[in-house]
């Protein structure tokens, strides 16, 4: 048996017009080839599907059941044509999203906000995880695209990993220290003032971020003493409101207004706490891809005018 959605389409075109002429209209075909179509979709099921006489033609029992089932599989086959083309846009799907705390008190709450309202149909999950840990998860395929700080991986790391790294957001680290500290008066600081104070780091064996620091201290003049590690900057955050030592931690921080803190800005080369957003290169999730739209907004439309440069048609030569 060999019937095709092009027979569906003419039959239930004749049955919902009940005439062969005014369906042939409707299909934008002649008569003749629309008949024929018809009576091979009765050849092939082995039924008659109409009831012709000289004055007029009904549908059969048969008929009537397979225009309701005709009518319910084509809708369906609209359906399933149109979802997976939003599938391929990007506007269905799973994205798993991997973050350090940090992210989530700069841009990429507003960041999320316009991704749901611009695909809300695609269902996104938050996995709040050290940079060490995105990585394996990136690379386990368990998380889509992962957010983590500086230091930037290294091309041929990534490559390797058949992963990719771009900068999404600039930003530069400041020091968190007590509001009764006398530095605290100052209106910004050099890295090397806080040379003599206790340091509060996250974990140095959990991500590369506060080995980083640590480098950028021995930069400036100065090896800095390590008091207490923790796992989440706000842990670091209360050790300083009550005293315990200072943090170097993004600026953004300063957005929370923690208790007894004061965010002091460096003057000289602050350490930079640049943003990064790393995802597989193989693969083409429509969902990733969907989602680097809304954060390279401008990337986007150059890859749209290159496409319109590259389908345009080519100047005219003559003889």
């Amino acid at each position: 048996m060999s019937i095709d959605l092009k027979q569906l389409r003419y039959f239930l075109a004749v049955a919902e017009e009940k005439s062969f002429s005014r369906a042939a209209e409707r299909l934008h075909i002649s008569q003749p080839p629309l008949s024929q179509q018809i009576m091979k979709l009765e050849s092939e099921l082995g039924v008659r599907l109409f009831t012709r006489t000289t004055r007029s033609f009904e549908l059969t029992v048969a008929g009537k059941a397979l225009m309701t089932e005709a009518a319910e599989l084509l809708a369906k086959m609209r359906m399933t044509i149109d979802t997976i083309r939003q599938i391929d846009r990007g506007e269905v799907g799973r994205l798993r999203v991997g973050i350090v705390g940090s992210a989530m008190w700069g841009p990429i709450p507003a960041l999320l906000e316009r991704f749901q309202s611009q695909y809300p149909r695609v269902t996104w999950t938050i996995h709040e995880l050290g940079p060490n840990d995105q990585w394996e998860a990136l690379r386990a395929r368990q998380i889509d695209v992962g957010f983590w700080r500086e230091p930037r991986i290294e091309p041929d790391v990534l490559k390797q990993a058949g992963l990719r790294q771009d900068l999404c957001f600039r930003e530069n680290v400041c020091v968190a220290i007590n509001e009764k500290h006398p530095l605290a008066r100052q209106e910004a600081i050099e890295l090397i003032d806080i040379a003599h104070e206790p340091m509060l780091t996250l974990h140095l064996d959990q991500s590369a971020e506060p080995r980083y620091l640590i480098q950028c201290c021995v930069n400036a003049g100065f090896q800095p003493t390590i008091f207490q590690e923790a796992a989440e900057p706000q842990t670091l955050l209360a050790m300083v409101g009550a005293g315990l030592g200072v943090a170097l931690l993004p600026q953004t921080t300063s957005r929370i207004g923690w208790p007894g803190v004061r965010f002091l800005p460096i003057r000289t080369n602050p350490p930079s706490a640049n943003l990064y957003i790393t995802y597989p290169v193989e693969g083409d999730a429509p969902v990733v891809r969907a989602f680097l739209n809304i954060l390279f907004p401008e990337q986007k439309e150059a890859d749209e005018a290159k496409e319109a440069t590259a389908g345009a048609p080519g100047p005219l030569t003559g003889a």
